[in-house]
């Protein structure tokens, strides 16, 4: 089953409109907002750029890590049930549909990046002893003539 392809566009309106109604109660701190603000403004530069593989990249890993730091303000920051009043009710159930939309808005621009000509190249070192190394070809091919004049041969001498 193919997904429909979605705009960059239209995620980052999704995720403005969801930070714009979590800032709303003045709950969570300022960094909160700088956090989803400035990474949708990386959003922005990928949306006007639309061949940077830097910019989809920046933008994917800044929504990668502000999943991580949502969690982090939502359960820090999450009041008690005596507390609850209506808007901030409201503004933590945006904050919290923000974070649940985030993975799947990952999986959307890992996917852009993919179409803009972007791999996938996560090396942690490890490597195979015994690779298979039947499609072996030497560079140095014997029927080539050599490039250089041997210095094992010398010129004759002129008498």
């Amino acid at each position: 089953m193919e997904l429909p392809a979605v705009n960059l566009k239209a995620i980052i309106l999704v995720h403005w409109l969801l930070t714009v109604w979590g800032c709303m109660s003045y709950m969570f701190p300022a960094s909160y907002a700088w956090g989803n603000f400035s990474v949708l403004a990386v959003g922005i530069w990928a949306i006007v750029q639309r061949d940077s593989l830097d910019a989809i990249i920046m933008f994917l890993t800044g929504l990668l890590l502000t999943v991580l730091t949502d969690i982090i303000h939502i359960s820090v920051f999450y009041p008690p049930n005596n507390s609850l009043t209506d808007d901030r009710r409201f503004s933590v159930g945006m904050a919290i549909f923000s974070l649940l939309l985030k993975p799947a808005s990952c999986y959307l621009v890992y996917r852009m990046y993919r179409e803009r000509g972007g791999e996938y190249t996560f090396n942690i070192g490890v490597s195979h002893a015994g690779r298979d190394r039947s499609a072996y070809e030497p560079i140095d091919q014997q029927d080539a003539p050599p490039q250089w004049p041997d210095s094992s041969k010398t010129a004759p001498q002129p008498y």
